[in-house]
């Protein structure tokens, strides 16, 4: 038996699409009248979703929204050794000369405290240890550019001067220099953390009051020019005297 081959038919298919038309036709008339959120209406919400000021609103916001999850979603990274680092092949040279310039700067700044001490000042204090540190193991880190350095090292000391003149000796001192030290590296872009601990050092230490706004540059600056020194000497030897 010959089969006969069934053809749709177009009259159907015509009313089904025509009558889905009329249906979704009113509801978008409808949805178009209403007000979105009281302010703008269907079409005029569409228009401006289109503009460009919008999608880089939109694509601004999403950065901001992907980057919050990156903070929150608990990295546990952090507490594993680095695997660049641990893939470096670690030489001899690359442990003693960091090791032996921290050494030459405490004693040079210890023997330049003996000279010293009669005029009251001390330039082996603490911060300049995690100075000595970020310098000689990590040069190329943005704590160890010079501008950051000195500029974080005069500001700090500086706000640490003026805290404790209007609050005097206490936690508020120390709250609001801390405060201030870190707001002025931000805005400065002068990222150098040691620097945040010595407007701390000068309102517990009385050695360092007699100084006023001489801190500033004694001991911190100061000595930090004999680290940049020495600096440039430890990554001299790093790199023609590896063994």
């Amino acid at each position: 038996m010959a089969s006969v081959p069934v053809k749709p038919l177009p009259l159907l298919r015509r009313n089904i699409t025509s009558t889905t038309a009329s249906k979704s036709s009113p509801m978008l008339a409808n949805v178009s009248s209403r007000h979105f959120l009281g302010i703008f209406t269907y079409k005029e919400s569409l228009r401006q979703m289109r503009t460009p000021a919008s999608l880089s609103h939109r694509r601004r916001v999403s950065t901001v929204v992907s980057s919050a999850g990156n903070l929150t979603a608990p990295s546990w990274d952090s507490w594993k050794p680095d695997k660049t680092a641990a893939a470096t092949a670690l030489l001899l040279s690359d442990v003693i000369w960091p090791a032996a310039g921290a050494f030459a700067a405490m004693a040079i700044l210890g023997r330049m405290d003996q000279m010293l001490s009669p005029k009251g000042i001390s330039m082996s204090v603490a911060p300049l240890g995690a100075v000595s540190a970020i310098l000689f193991i990590t040069p190329s880190a943005p704590a160890a550019r010079k501008y950051n350095m000195f500029l974080a090292q005069i500001g700090c000391a500086a706000i640490g001067v003026v805290a404790f003149s209007v609050f005097g000796p206490g936690w508020l001192a120390r709250s609001v220099a801390l405060a201030a030290s870190i707001a002025f590296m931000v805005i400065t872009r002068a990222n150098h953390p040691p620097a945040a601990s010595l407007p701390l050092m000068f309102i517990d230490g009385a050695k360092f009051h007699h100084l006023n706004f001489w801190y500033a540059l004694f001991p911190g600056a100061a000595a930090c020019v004999i680290l940049c020194l020495l600096q440039s000497i430890v990554c001299y030897l790093k790199e023609n005297m590896k063994f």
